[in-house]
């Protein structure tokens, strides 16, 4: 069993402005741990998480692949988020090297097709429309869980990207709840961009019904 990341370097000032992990999180986490040998076996060289946070994940990703194995770059709106995730890296003895910048906007031309494992855990709650612009213009802490009406906001911003940085042997894995229709996710990526899915781990947790989502080309 891979140890979760120490987090013990971050204190409660910094969760008042950046995303504590918690069960979506720890969904990502054990679905990336029961996929562990098939990540080693394409020996990734670029790892991307979109919306780092803490760094947790990419920290716990750099667990599985060996932290000298490949490069890990992470990205966040929130700069506060980014200073979390160098120091979650430094930590945990895994080189993170975070961008603060909007999903992957200023990487998508310089990583096409190179993207060998993608993270994305999104901000997936439905809510108001104008409460996920107004989260992801504040770059706080509302902007790692405000999705809009159908939860899908940012997400299918991000979705419409995933095609064109994935190299050809390219994991995505993408966190997503029922509300968001999986159905749906799966049928467009598939259409429109030529990636096969699978429910990769499901959880509920509470009111939630967690899922997550594996494309592969």
């Amino acid at each position: 069993m891979i140890p979760t990341p120490d987090l013990s370097h971050l204190t409660r000032a910094d969760y008042d402005h950046v995303y504590e992990p918690a069960e979506d999180t720890f969904v990502l986490l054990d679905a990336l741990e029961e996929d562990a040998q098939s990540l080693r076996t394409i020996q990734p060289r670029i790892c991307l998480e979109i919306g780092s946070g803490s760094g947790c994940v990419s920290a716990f990703l750099g667990a599985i692949l060996g932290s000298s194995s490949a490069l890990y770059l992470c990205t966040d709106i929130n700069s506060r988020a980014t200073r979390c995730t160098f120091l979650t890296g430094q930590q945990n003895k895994v080189s993170l090297n975070p961008i603060n910048a909007s999903l992957a906007q200023p990487l998508v031309k310089r990583l096409a097709n190179s993207v060998d494992i993608l993270l994305f855990n999104p901000p997936y709650v439905p809510t108001y429309e104008e409460e996920a612009i107004d989260a992801q213009h504040g770059a706080d802490l509302s902007g790692s869980w405000a999705g809009g009406s159908d939860g899908m906001r940012v997400t299918d911003i991000l979705l419409g990207q995933v095609g064109n940085l994935l190299s050809p042997k390219g994991h995505f894995y993408l966190v997503a709840v029922k509300q968001n229709n999986i159905p749906e996710i799966q049928r467009l990526m598939q259409s429109e961009h030529g990636l096969r899915s699978q429910i990769v781990l499901q959880r509920r947790a509470g009111r939630e019904h967690l899922f997550v989502l594996k494309f592969t080309r």
